[in-house]
């Protein structure tokens, strides 16, 4: 089922909190694989474009890829699940010291390229925020034995103050507590606050489901992509991104008519 387009544009405002890979495109072979995507490109102009509209892209992503990606103003732009932002007026917003959490990575990532070294099919991604393993393309036994290792080296950082560890399918991440989407959002709805909006967030996984819960306490409508969670328990559910594009392209029909 999903959403009821003729009530939703009766919202005053509408702000839209949309994540990229998975949700408004599909996953690239690597996330250093950039691909901007002219079609949707357009769309996303179409939208922020609307004065009863704001958008929000939320991401996984170290923000210099979304900023190619996303390459238009008028758009807040949240990287490394927004522990570093682009504002509407294109200033960047570092949320920590980028050089206090870079010296602690610097000396666990040698120890994560030592235990990847020679295995194809793992892929190390440097965020400079944080640090990531995609295991997408090994073998499943392989996959957890590998990343239950790395887990094992990053176990002293997770358990401080500043940092944790984000697992997933076939993935492991290390990085500051304050990349979390819940909390990002949370300190956009505070710092750029725009009254009298309803908060609609799109995602595709459980860091997206982080922020459902800030979301729903705003009493806002989450919308998962892919296939239903028993956990995340969204609101609505649409199949793919391009499922997702037609939704939003719908909601701009909606608000025209």
């Amino acid at each position: 089922m999903l959403p009821n387009l003729q009530e939703l544009v009766q919202a005053k405002r509408l702000w839209l909190f949309l994540d990229y890979d998975g949700t408004l495109a599909d996953f690239a072979p690597t996330p250093d694989h950039i691909y901007p995507d002219s079609t949707l490109i357009e769309l996303l102009i179409r939208l922020a474009a609307h004065p009863r509209l704001r958008v929000t892209v939320i991401s996984g992503r170290r923000l210099s890829h979304i900023r190619q990606l996303v390459p238009l103003p008028n758009i807040l732009l949240a990287g490394t699940y927004g522990i570093e932002m682009q504002i509407l007026n294109g200033e960047k917003v570092d949320r920590l010291a980028y050089a206090e959490v870079r010296a602690v990575l610097d000396e666990y990532k040698p120890q994560w390229e030592q235990l990847l070294a020679g295995r194809d099919n793992f892929y190390l991604e440097d965020k400079g925020w944080a640090l990531a393993i995609h295991a997408r393309s090994a073998d499943d036994q392989e996959a957890e034995t590998v990343l239950a290792e790395a887990a094992d080296i990053a176990a002293p950082l997770a358990s401080s103050e500043m940092f944790r560890l984000l697992g997933g399918h076939k993935f492991l991440e290390i990085g500051p507590r304050l990349a979390h989407k819940g909390l990002s959002v949370e300190y956009l709805l505070e710092k750029y606050a725009w009254p009298d909006s309803f908060l609609i967030y799109i995602g595709d996984d459980d860091k997206d489901e982080e922020a459902f819960k800030v979301i729903k306490a705003h009493g806002g409508m989450t919308i998962q992509v892919g296939q239903p969670s028993a956990q995340a328990k969204a609101d609505f559910y649409l199949e793919s991104p391009q499922a997702v594009r037609q939704w939003l392209a719908s909601l701009l029909d909606h608000l025209a008519a």
